[in-house]
Parts: C-alpha cells; sequence; structure tokens
C-alpha cells in the first residue's frame, strides 16, 4: 500500500519561503513521476510541479523560477522549495504519484501567504 504524507505547510510572509516535505511509504520515489499540486481556496486543483525518474523537472508557469521540486531518495521523500511567495500562492498543497493505474494523493499541507 502506497502512502504519501505532506508536511511544511504553514503562514508565511509575502516575498517569503517555505519548504514542504512529501515523505512516501509502499514504492521508491525514484522510481516513479512525482508531482506536486496545490488547490487554491474555491478553484480547481492544479499542477505545480513534477519531478520525473530521469530527475527532469517541469514546473507550472505562475511559479517557474520561484520554486524548486526535489528528492532525497536516502529518505524516500519529495520536496517542493518555495521561495518569494506571493498571496496567489495561498492554497492547500499535495503530492501525489500515479501507482498502478490510480493517482494516490497525500492528505495534503496548507499553506497562507500574508502579511
Amino acid at each position: 500500500q502506497v502512502k504519501l504524507v505532506e508536511s511544511g505547510g504553514g503562514l508565511v510572509q509575502p516575498g517569503g519561503s517555505l519548504r514542504l516535505s512529501c515523505a512516501a511509504s509502499g514504492l521508491t520515489v525514484n522510481a516513479y513521476n512525482m508531482k506536486w499540486y496545490r488547490q487554491p481556496p474555491e478553484k480547481e486543483r492544479e499542477l505545480v510541479a513534477m519531478l520525473t525518474t530521469s530527475a527532469t523537472t517541469t514546473y507550472a508557469s505562475s511559479v517557474k523560477g520561484r520554486f524548486t521540486i526535489s528528492r532525497d531518495n536516502a529518505k524516500n521523500t519529495v520536496y517542493l522549495q518555495m521561495d518569494s511567495l506571493k498571496p496567489d500562492d495561498t492554497a492547500a498543497y499535495y503530492c501525489s504519484v500515479f501507482w498502478r493505474g490510480t493517482n494516490v494523493w497525500g492528505q495534503g499541507t496548507q499553506v497562507i501567504v500574508s502579511s
């Protein structure tokens, strides 16, 4: 059984930084394409960043240059480093992986960017 557990969210001022973590169990993060999504209040969930098995990264245009996705194979954890945060980055952030024909999601972690 695959489980993803996000952490690291919180309240941060505009211009600040946060690092989100996604601890995985039941699979090896470097063997799957790992993704971070976010869902702002009353909006659709959107893909923020993806890290492929070959270590290729892709980002939504709204976060490119500010967010960085990475992984630590020894800890079996995927990270999302978020810098220069803006109020529009306020959302619930979710880690996800497509595993055996289905999307597996974590419980999410809330990020609030506000002064």
